[in-house]
């Protein structure tokens, strides 16, 4: 009978934790969603530094030094010198500007100006950022050395230069070839009275006449302008008017004649072959509303155009040929600061939505998250340059987190689960970690970062000692030399691994061991957005 009553107890007991258990259990999960509902304080100023990303974007930055064509102001990479410097004679123009586009010594206005949209973006956003360590006036620096390129690009309004160069493998500053016809023969397409004619010229390719289906590439112009515009319309009016001006005309331009480049041009296809026009056409016209305020810019884009071309509710990837998911992210900004124009857009709320569900494709533990990573959680699209996805969709993620800082946006819904800003911020700093050397491979691949990088860049410059004294042709025993790179093409950031997390460190493996200037751009605004804590997104005017 004792026995009995003590095990009636003990079973009471039991019972009396579990109901106490569900009700302690029950208090804290309300407690939770109550908490999930609170948005978070909106963030002052940029707080403390935080070392590695300041660092890294030291580092980061000086790529742009290394990609210079032109002659160099103040040069800070002592392997570099004046290159260049006749660029545009036969079109009697000063293209020496620019920046090459990736480890060859073509000058692509179209990832150029992709490349002066993202940087123009990271300045405007995380200027402060910049500012406390010491990097916002080269950023500015490199950002004109680009724009002053498209400028003179841009000498008539229906005239655009979009291509310099030849694939020669020698030091820039050694290059005294006429872009041989041998390496590079481009056809020059010209319309005379509606009648094409094909010129052989190895140097430049101009495209005439507004016939000239063109858009993709004077869009993504027009946006860097309009874009860059803005980072100068403080400090240099003067000059913030000439490239809106510019962002404008070719803007108008590119509507009025659809098209894309590759399509039009087969030539370019080999290098950058495009997948569309849309995009761009969206993308521009977003930086020129931001640019000018002309609520024209918003109804196009967010009107029959959008419905056009952006297929909202189907998230893309950001990138060189894809603006779509940056357009959706850069849209949402309108509505933190009140914006008449936001309230009741139908159009607008679509592109708000599309950016929700990009932001719920990159949160690993989203019910719609990607599958495509790598054990090691990097986001991995592409064998190619597999890089540029990962670190363009954590720049977007941050900012993303930021809007909604700056919004008291409380929490970001992907299905039947939340997710706060600072579960965007943990995962963008997962991928730049992963950039840095938090891989299974322990390397660094921002060249000059870390103990352990790439030491065989796929990179011309970098390859050829100063002293050695080659032409265009017998410079390629340098890209099958088994010896590292003579000079180091710090701040590069390369293609990247494999889906199966390997690297080949080989000058001729370029998928994965060539950087881009335009890759460059996006590991500056993610790295630049990681510098400090969080901060409040300020009007762009």
């Amino acid at each position: 009978m004792g026995k009995e009553s003590k095990s009636r107890g003990f079973l009471a007991l039991v019972i009396l934790a579990l109901v106490v258990g569900a009700v302690v259990y029950t208090v804290k999960k309300k407690m939770d969603n109550k908490n999930d509902s609170k948005p978070a304080p909106v963030p002052g100023p940029p707080g403390a530094i935080d070392k590695k990303y300041s660092d890294a974007l030291k580092i980061a930055m000086q790529f742009f030094d290394v990609k210079k064509s032109g002659r160099l102001e103040d040069n800070k990479i002592s392997w570099r010198g004046n290159s260049a410097l006749t660029d545009g004679s036969e079109a009697k123009l000063d293209l020496s500007k620019g920046m090459y586009d990736a480890g060859d010594h073509m000058k692509f206005g179209f990832p150029m100006a992709f490349t002066a949209t993202v940087l123009s973006w990271a300045i405007l956003e995380y200027g402060g950022q910049m500012e406390a360590v010491n990097e916002l006036e080269l950023a500015r620096e490199s950002l004109k050395w680009i724009t002053d390129f498209l400028v003179t690009a841009h000498p008539l309004e229906n005239v655009l230069y979009i291509q310099v160069g030849d694939k020669c493998w020698e030091r820039p500053e050694d290059l005294k070839e006429k872009r041989p016809l041998t390496q590079n023969l481009m056809n020059v397409v010209i319309l005379f009275k509606d009648k094409l004619k094909k010129i052989s010229w190895g140097w430049f390719k101009p495209y005439l006449h507004q016939k000239d289906s063109l858009s993709k590439r004077k869009d993504e112009t027009a946006a860097a302008m309009a874009s860059a515009s803005l980072v100068f319309k403080a400090a240099d009016s003067t000059y913030s008017s000439t490239l809106l001006t510019h962002a404008k005309q070719l803007f108008s331009f590119a509507d009025n004649n659809r098209g894309s480049y590759s399509e039009n041009i087969p030539e370019v296809a080999t290098y950058y072959n495009s997948t569309g026009y849309g995009d761009e056409l969206l993308w521009a016209e977003s930086w020129l509303y931001h640019a000018t305020g002309d609520r024209s810019y918003l109804g196009y884009v967010t009107g029959e155009n959008g419905k056009q071309f952006a297929p909202w509710g189907s998230p893309t990837w950001f990138s060189w040929d894809n603006k779509l998911a940056g357009t959706q992210v850069l849209l949402f900004r309108i509505s933190l600061f009140g914006s008449k124009d936001a309230s009741g857009n139908s159009g607008l709320e679509n592109y708000r939505k599309s950016a929700e569900d990009v932001m719920c494709s990159l949160l690993p533990k989203s019910p719609s998250a990607t599958s495509s990573r790598t054990d090691g959680g990097l986001i991995w699209i592409s064998e190619w340059n597999s890089l540029q996805h990962p670190v363009a969709s954590a720049f977007l993620a941050v900012l993303y987190s930021d809007y909604m800082l700056t919004s008291q946006t409380a929490k970001l819904t992907c299905g039947d689960h939340s997710f706060k800003p600072s579960d965007l911020r943990k995962f963008a700093k997962s991928q730049a970690d992963y950039v840095l050397g938090s891989n299974p491979l322990k390397m660094s691949f921002l060249v000059g970062y870390g103990d352990k990088y790439p030491q065989y860049v796929h990179h011309r410059g970098a390859s050829i000692p100063v002293d050695a004294t080659t032409g265009c042709a017998d410079g390629f025993q340098w890209l099958t030399s088994p010896k590292p790179n003579r000079n180091v093409a710090v701040g590069a950031l390369v293609g990247g691994p494999f889906l199966n997390e390997t690297f080949i460190d080989s000058r001729n493996n370029s998928m994965q061991t060539e950087p881009t200037t335009y890759n460059s751009a996006l590991i500056v605004g993610l790295l630049s957005s990681l510098v400090t804590t969080s901060s409040a997104v300020r009007s762009f005017t």
